[in-house]
């Protein structure tokens, strides 16, 4: 029962888009090949392929039947978690919110495990986490938390043109610059290195975005560029690593665009996020990264504006699907999963949500 070119597929939030998004991935013999374990309420999935006006027809377990033994090909093992009647689209409540932290845990606990290959989610609302679980900050911490992770992972924003890569993210803009070392920029850093040539860039090419207009300006407008970015950045180039900045941010994607970087290294969470989104908000993928396995999403959020009305946009969605199981196959898995009994199986979809205590 071990593959681990499976996806681990936890459905998102109940009350945006994730159910319509969910059922169209399963529906599509492209985007699903017969190598999913999706995680997440049947009557939520049914509730979206109506949406959708697609037909699922998946083998059904609950979470203790899973535990006997997971069949080969696509499955669906409903938490039962989620009723769709008790809920309202295009808001965030509670018990979305605590539907969409089981399921995600499931997912890494089965990836983590070796059951999948990936982990795949579609898009979460952090309101109905933190409803569900006040201590909830952001994926990663998260994602810490329900691995005991031994390295903090990082986001970064693929599309095909270029890659953007963080060194902070969900922390407030008054916070950043004290959050910026030059030790948290240089692995940063090499994460992004060690991601891209994981995905197959050669000699990936990083811009860093410096933090204060015109890069302080000689020091006129901050010293964060010259005193905690450059050592960081000539620190990487010692390492013979193809790394160019801190460069204006309003110029670095440009010349990333212009094909002087394959990826930009930005200082917090928006910086990058805006000129993603414009250069390819349907098409976006968000990968965290620095794991033993790639989790992937689609880049948007839950469209709470469009909820139930069957008109979403699955190209980021059909994107992430394709990079998880792209960076999985290249993966190199450091030991064998061990076999688990049906009571540890059955416990990783069961297993307690751990507290979140990590920022980004």
């Amino acid at each position: 029962m071990i593959h681990e070119q499976r996806v681990a597929f936890a459905i998102g939030d109940a009350g945006g888009i994730s159910p319509e998004l969910s059922a169209r991935v399963i529906a599509d013999a492209q985007a699903n090949r017969g190598d999913m374990i999706v995680v997440g309420d049947a009557r939520v999935l049914a509730m979206g392929a109506q949406h959708a006006g697609v037909e699922i027809d998946l083998p059904t377990l609950t979470p203790e039947e899973a535990g006997q033994g997971l069949p080969e090909g696509s499955v669906l093992v409903d938490m039962a978690n989620c009723d769709p009647e008790t809920l309202t689209l295009g808001e965030s409540c509670r018990e979305t919110g605590a539907a969409s932290l089981e399921n995600f845990a499931a997912a890494l606990r089965l990836a983590n495990a070796g059951i999948a290959g990936s982990a795949f989610f579609t898009p979460f609302n952090k309101h109905g986490m933190r409803l569900a679980r006040p201590d909830y900050v952001d994926e990663i911490g998260f994602i810490n938390a329900t691995i005991n992770a031994t390295r903090s992972g990082r986001e970064f924003n693929v599309l095909d043109e270029v890659w953007n890569a963080r060194v902070t993210s969900h922390i407030p803009l008054r916070e950043v610059a004290d959050t910026l070392t030059t030790d948290r920029i240089y692995e940063s850093l090499c994460l992004t290195i060690e991601t891209m040539e994981n995905a197959g860039f050669e000699r990936p090419r990083i811009g860093v975005a410096a933090l204060n207009p015109h890069a302080g300006d000689g020091r006129n407008f901050g010293t964060e560029d010259e005193d905690v970015l450059l050592p960081a950045v000539q620190k990487a180039q010692a390492r013979q690593m193809a790394v160019t900045g801190p460069v204006p941010s309003d110029t670095v994607f440009v010349r990333a665009l212009k094909g002087e970087f394959d990826a930009v290294m930005t200082m917090f969470h928006d910086q990058g996020q805006i000129a993603m989104k414009l250069i390819g908000f349907d098409r976006g993928v968000t990968l965290i990264a620095g794991y033993p396995f790639p989790i992937v999403t689609p880049a948007h959020g839950t469209a709470y504006d469009i909820a139930g009305q069957g008109k979403a946009d699955t190209g980021a969605t059909f994107n992430a699907v394709a990079l998880g199981r792209k960076l999985a196959a290249r993966a190199e898995r450091k030991s064998t999963p061990a076999a688990l009994s049906p009571a540890d199986l059955t416990a990783l979809f069961r297993g307690p949500v751990k507290e979140d205590a990590t920022q980004s």
